[in-house]
C-alpha cells in the first residue's frame, strides 16, 4: 500500500468511526425525563416513543455505515477496481463511452446492495413507529423516476466532464466548471415546476384564512409571491415539512399537507414567514453560490491528481483513465469534504437562527413559532438532545433547545423593515 492509499485508508476508517460514535453518543444523552420546554407537548408515553424512534434509526445507521465500509474496503482489496476498469474497456472504446459504463455499473451495484436497507427503514422502521404511508407500488414507482432521472441528467453531465477533462486539455475543469454551474443553476428553475410534480402533487392553498392571512403577511414584507402550495407529502409518510424553492416565476413555497393539518393558522403563518425570511435574507443564492464555488475548487485540483500515479497504483489500476481517477479522487477528498460540512452545517445553523428572527420580527408571533416548531417535534418524533458531535456532523437546523432559546431573545418588533434589518445584522 502506497501513501494515497494509507490516507484514503485512515480516512474512511475514520469517517466511519467518527459517525459511529456520534450516534453512541446522542444515544447517551437522551434525558430520562422530557425537557422542560416541551412537557406542554410530550406526554411520558411519547417521549419514550421518540427515544424509541431515535434509538432505531441510529442503530440502523450504524449498520448501515459499517456495510457501506465493508463492501467498499471488500471490493477494493479484492481487485474489483482494476477488474471492471479490463471488463469495461474490453467493452468500448473512448474514455466518456467506458467511463459511462464504468461508474454506471458501480452505481447500479451499490443502488441494489443499498435497496434492502431503503426498504427495511421505509417498511419495518418507519412502519412500527407510525409514519409510513408508502405503498409498494409508490416506492417501485419512485425508484424507476429517480433512476430515469438520473440517467437522463446525470448521464449527459457526466459525459461531457469525462470528455472535457480527457480531451480539452489543461483548462478542462474550467469547462467542466461552467457546466455544471450551468446544469445547477437551470435546476433551480426547472426543479419546482417540472421535477418535483413527477414526485408529488401541488396545489394552492384552499383555507381561505390561511390564504389570507400568508398573502397578507406577503405585502408586508415586500415578498413576491403568486401562490403558496400544498404538497401531498402524507402519500409516503406522515411527517410534516415545509420548504422553499426555485427562482423567479418558478419560486415556490411549500407547505406539506400533514403540515397544514396538525398546525393551527398562526402556527403556519410563522413557518411560512420563517422560510420567507430565507428568501428576504438571500440565503438560498449564497448557498448556491458557495456550491458553485466549492465545485470549482474541486475540479481544479481534481485536475491536479488525474496525472498522479500513485492514486491510481492505490487502487491496483494499472492503467490511468479519467473516469476512475475521478472516482478516486472523490475517495481521497473526503476528509476535505468532511470539514468542510462541519463549516457549512454550521453555516446553515446560522441561517437557520436568522429565519427564525426574521419570522419573529415580522409577525411579532415567537410563541406561535416555537408552538409550531415543539408540534413538528412531535409529529416527527424528533430527537430533543442530539449531542454536539452529532448536530455539528448532521445537523443543518440548530436543536430545537437552541432554537427556542434564541427565538426567546428575539424583540418582536412587527415591522418588516426592522426585522428585515436586525436579521441580516
Amino acid at each position: 500500500m502506497n501513501t494515497y492509499a494509507l490516507v484514503i485508508l485512515a480516512a474512511l476508517l475514520a469517517g466511519t468511526l467518527l459517525d459511529i460514535a456520534s450516534r453512541l453518543l446522542t444515544l447517551r444523552s437522551l434525558t430520562p425525563e422530557v425537557p422542560n420546554a416541551f412537557a406542554d407537548t410530550f406526554d411520558a408515553d411519547d417521549y419514550e416513543t421518540a427515544k424509541d424512534y431515535t434509538r432505531a434509526r441510529s442503530r440502523f445507521g450504524i449498520v448501515s455505515s459499517a456495510f457501506g465500509l465493508l463492501l467498499l474496503l471488500g471490493f477494493w482489496f479484492a481487485g474489483g477496481f482494476e477488474g471492471l476498469d479490463t471488463l469495461v474497456r474490453s467493452w468500448a472504446n473512448g474514455p466518456v463511452v467506458a467511463g459511462l459504463l464504468y461508474l454506471g455499473v458501480l452505481g447500479a451495484g451499490r443502488s441494489l446492495l443499498s435497496l434492502p436497507f431503503s426498504i427495511y427503514s421505509t417498511f419495518v422502521i418507519e412502519e412500527r413507529f407510525g409514519f409510513n404511508e408508502t405503498t409498494p407500488k409508490t416506492f417501485v414507482l419512485d425508484l424507476i423516476k429517480s433512476t430515469a432521472l438520473a440517467v437522463a441528467l446525470g448521464g449527459p453531465l457526466l459525459a461531457a466532464l469525462l470528455w472535457f477533462f480527457s480531451s480539452t486539455g489543461p483548462y478542462g475543469w474550467v469547462y467542466a466548471w461552467i457546466a455544471t454551474t450551468v446544469v445547477l443553476l437551470a435546476l433551480q428553475f426547472l426543479a419546482p415546476r417540472y421535477l418535483m410534480p413527477l414526485f408529488n402533487d401541488f396545489a394552492p392553498v384552499e383555507d381561505e384564512d390561511l390564504r389570507d392571512s400568508i398573502f397578507s403577511y406577503a405585502d408586508s414584507v415586500d415578498f413576491p409571491v403568486d401562490e403558496v402550495y400544498v404538497m401531498d407529502g402524507s402519500r409516503r409518510s406522515k411527517k410534516a415539512n415545509a420548504f422553499f424553492a426555485g427562482f423567479g416565476s418558478n419560486r415556490r413555497i411549500v407547505l406539506f399537507d400533514t403540515l397544514v393539518d396538525q398546525l393551527s393558522v398562526d402556527e403556519l403563518l410563522a413557518v411560512v414567514a420563517h422560510e420567507m425570511g430565507h428568501y428576504k435574507l438571500h440565503h438560498i443564492p449564497q448557498r448556491i453560490a458557495m456550491s458553485v464555488v466549492q465545485t470549482g475548487v474541486l475540479f481544479l485540483l481534481l485536475s491536479v491528481f488525474l496525472s498522479v500515479d500513485g492514486l491510481y497504483a492505490a487502487f491496483y489500476v494499472d492503467e490511468p483513465a479519467v473516469y476512475t481517477g475521478l472516482l478516486f479522487f472523490g475517495l481521497l477528498y473526503s476528509p476535505v469534504d468532511r470539514l468542510l460540512s462541519l463549516a457549512l452545517n454550521a453555516w446553515s445553523r446560522r441561517h437557520e437562527f436568522q429565519a427564525d428572527a426574521f419570522a419573529v420580527e415580522t409577525t411579532g408571533r415567537a410563541d406561535a413559532l416555537v408552538s409550531g416548531l415543539k408540534r413538528l417535534a412531535e409529529t416527527n418524533l424528533s430527537t430533543l438532545t442530539p449531542h454536539p458531535l452529532t448536530v455539528a456532523l448532521e445537523y443543518s437546523h440548530p436543536p430545537l433547545l437552541e432554537r427556542f432559546a434564541a427565538i426567546r431573545q428575539t424583540p418582536a418588533e412587527g415591522t418588516p423593515a426592522a426585522g428585515y434589518h436586525q436579521a441580516t445584522g
